[in-house]
């Protein structure tokens, strides 16, 4: 699977400009530099070696593509005026509100910014680390002083694309962040629990909700039968991703298209609770935070890392929660629950765990009772 993404990453510097350009479409056969491409369609240029990195934890594909990764953030920063952009294509499709074109694509600019300083402190590079580090503060903070309405607690006008995307990218100031997240979660239940996103919102928002405590919440988006949802298209007879939320979009549009894929990776990560420890990436440290949402009695989720498959599984038994992990060879795991947890018991121990830190775990296979 990883020479596919190594592949694609040939094509992006095959196609990339002098200056750091990159087209929509890639490889772009006919689509060209004019249409579609900015700060959040190619931002795959930094996105995707960062991502292999974070699952697998060589940083051979980072090393083959900091040039163009460096390239493509300088070209942003050719074009963002006072650390914004408003360079892309923006919300795609949103469903009823509009977000900030310069809004959305500053934070993607923020996003690579960081990215590339990470990057290159991995490899070794302390100058340009300390730069694009700084870089990301400056466009934080731009983003914040234009943008963020302290006093009532949101960002821009409010859009679920806009807060959660704020929540997400990480530029909400650390004391403002349960305020932010609890105002989306009132417009999302006041949007009477439905939907209000494009293509960007649609990756953030569940995310944004289970990450602070609403984990309940993005299970409702999830699993409603009525549009906009993805439970929507299932009751539809769906078994595919589709590129609308409608049904009766248009016929050109693609009935399997990853778009809206971001679901998939929500299961792992907020159901199976499955996260990258970024500090010790491709599993080897796997930092799991299961929530046990309401209206589901049972889930599993299983990823065949580099050190063998590790199992995250649930189930409910009245009150209790029978929890089971598997954590493969020569790896380990932080297991973390959400607050509501009132006490914790491993199978074959008696005492009650201490839950007011996350419970380090070595390789082997647990089964916990949690109440």
């Amino acid at each position: 699977g990883i020479l596919i993404y190594e592949k694609w990453m040939d094509d992006h510097r095959d196609e990339q400009r002098e200056d750091g350009m990159l087209p929509a479409i890639i490889p772009t056969s006919g689509w060209g530099y004019t249409w579609g491409n900015g700060v959040d369609w190619t931002s795959s240029m930094v996105l995707v070696p960062w991502n292999v990195y974070k699952f697998y934890g060589d940083k051979q594909i980072l090393e083959e593509n900091y040039g163009s990764m460096k390239r493509y953030v300088n070209k942003i920063k050719s074009v963002a005026k006072e650390n914004l952009t408003d360079w892309g294509l923006g919300d795609w499709i949103p469903i009823k509100s509009k977000s900030s074109l310069e809004f959305t694509s500053s934070v993607f600019y923020y996003t690579d910014a960081l990215i590339l300083s990470k990057t290159a402190k991995l490899l070794g590079k302390e100058n340009d680390a300390v730069e694009f580090n700084l870089l990301a503060e400056e466009i934080k903070l731009a983003i914040n002083k234009k943008y963020f309405d302290r006093e009532n607690n949101r960002y821009t006008s409010g859009t679920q694309t806009e807060m959660s995307m704020a929540l997400f990218s990480g530029i909400v100031p650390e004391g403002e962040i349960q305020l932010v997240a609890d105002k989306l979660a009132k417009s999302v239940i006041e949007n009477n629990t439905t939907l209000d996103v494009g293509l960007l919102g649609s990756k953030t928002i569940l995310n944004a909700l289970s990450q602070n405590g609403y984990a309940d919440l993005a299970f409702e988006l999830v699993s409603s039968k009525e549009f906009p949802s993805w439970g929507y298209w299932i009751a539809n007879g769906a078994t595919t991703l589709y590129e609308n939320w409608e049904l009766s979009a248009d016929k050109n549009a693609s009935l399997n298209h990853i778009m809206f894929g971001e679901i998939g990776a929500w299961y792992y990560k907020a159901l199976g609770g499955i996260n990258i420890d970024e500090k010790q990436p491709g599993f080897k440290n796997t930092l799991l935070q299961p929530h046990f949402v309401k209206g589901l009695e049972d889930f599993k989720a299983s990823h065949k890392g580099p050190y063998g498959t590790l199992v995250s599984e649930w189930k409910r038994l009245g009150e209790t929660v029978v929890y089971t992990v598997v954590i493969p060879s020569n790896s380990s795991a932080e297991l973390g629950f959400d607050v509501a947890v009132k006490q914790v018991k491993l199978k074959g121990q008696n005492g009650v765990l201490d839950l007011s830190f996350p419970i380090q775990l070595e390789s082997g296979k647990y089964e916990f009772t949690i109440e």
